[in-house]
């Protein structure tokens, strides 16, 4: 598995963002998808932070639990 980019980063794509730049122009400028860009702007607006959420895990277990 893949790890998440660095909160430095996400913070510099945001910033250019909220600079002026458009998304398009801030993905590119850092070598990142304008998916990725716009999700980030998206979670500094909802969340107030760029952190990347947690990866791996348990992702089933409640579900099972639930079921008994």
């Amino acid at each position: 598995m893949s790890s998440a980019l660095s909160v430095g980063l996400r913070q510099r794509v945001v910033h250019a963002v909220e600079a002026g730049a458009s998304g398009h122009q801030a993905a590119e400028r850092f070598g990142v998808s304008l998916a990725s860009a716009s999700r980030w702007c998206g979670q500094l607006a909802r969340a107030g932070h760029v952190a990347p959420k947690p990866m791996g895990g348990d992702q089933r277990s409640h579900r099972i639990e639930a079921q008994l």
